[in-house]
């Protein structure tokens, strides 16, 4: 489905280690500069509707946040593109027209991420949302607190009280900036869609996010050097997306679960060798849908500060 193209560009810089990347890429003859880390590059990004084009690369993020969860993907995709109206793309801004380099036209029609929402209580009808609110009552039973348990049942099974499932999906190494214009576009497009009486009028979120923690015994393994931070419970923890922290703070109840033993892209590409083994956590949220204006307020100003 077309639908008019919005922009909204954003200067941010990234880490130079591409998502994805492998070494099967490689040509064992080719010269490889060796990488050191830290290396920044300027990237300019923008946020678009989604479109039929997009289809393959909002697929792949949706299979780094989900990994092998039993969910139609392809679906899920299809749902997505379909309400363009809501949610939007980044994707990298115009390379320059005289450039004929064919990689540079592959970036620029690559997908960094996706934030968008997905109605969880209209859409029963679907496959993926049916998967979704079994894959999310069974993780719940088997990770939840009574708490938790008791507050997602009650949301899944009221169709009167609508749940969104709120995805926030992109490569790991671009920051947090860019979530704002992505999120304040994401909320004023819901509110006009509820004008028109869509169904995106929603009480709660359900927030997906990924986050890793240190393995402290590989840590306490490696040779302690004199310019390594100890370990503190302040630093176990790294957010994939370090705005949904936020999020977390301000969530009704969560719980978490380790994915350890899937493969996730996320985390893929050049890692040193001295760098600390990080174990791979989903944790859901349960956030009231009330929260998010203000909540993207502070986001604001964390980035900004």
């Amino acid at each position: 489905m077309s639908a008019p193209i919005k922009k909204r560009a954003l200067h941010i810089e990234g880490n130079a280690s591409e998502e994805g990347s492998s070494s099967d890429e490689v040509s064992d003859t080719e010269d490889v500069q060796e990488y050191t880390g830290q290396e920044e590059i300027q990237v300019e990004f923008e946020g678009r509707s989604p479109i039929d084009s997009d289809f393959h690369g909002i697929k792949q993020l949706l299979h780094q946040l989900f990994l092998k969860a039993h969910i139609n993907l392809s679906e899920l995709t299809d749902l997505i593109i379909s309400q363009n109206y809501v949610g939007s793309v980044v994707k990298q801004s115009d390379v320059d027209e005289e450039s004929d380099d064919e990689d540079d036209d592959n970036s620029a029609n690559e997908v960094f991420g996706i934030t968008t929402v997905v109605n969880l209580t209209d859409k029963q009808n679907l496959e993926c949302v049916q998967q979704l609110r079994q894959l999310l009552v069974d993780l719940c039973r088997e990770h939840g607190t009574d708490q938790s348990n008791a507050v997602v049942s009650s949301l899944l099974s009221n169709d009167a009280r609508p749940v969104g499932l709120l995805i926030n999906e992109r490569f790991i190494n671009i920051p947090a900036q860019i979530s704002v214009p992505l999120l304040e576009s994401l909320s004023k497009e819901m509110k006009k869609a509820k004008e028109k009486n869509l169904a995106f009028d929603f009480t709660y979120f359900i927030v997906i996010c990924k986050l890793y923690k240190m393995d402290t015994e590989s840590t306490k393994k490696k040779k302690s050097g004199k310019n390594k931070p100890p370990v503190t419970q302040e630093n176990e923890v790294l957010w994939s997306n370090p705005e949904e922290e936020l999020f977390d703070q301000e969530a009704d109840c969560r719980f978490e679960f380790c994915v350890k033993g899937e493969t996730d892209s996320g985390l893929s590409g050049q890692w040193l060798e001295d760098d600390t083994a990080m174990t791979p956590y989903r944790r859901i949220l349960i956030l009231n849908a009330s929260k998010l204006d203000q909540l993207i307020q502070r986001v604001k100003e964390y980035v900004t500060g």
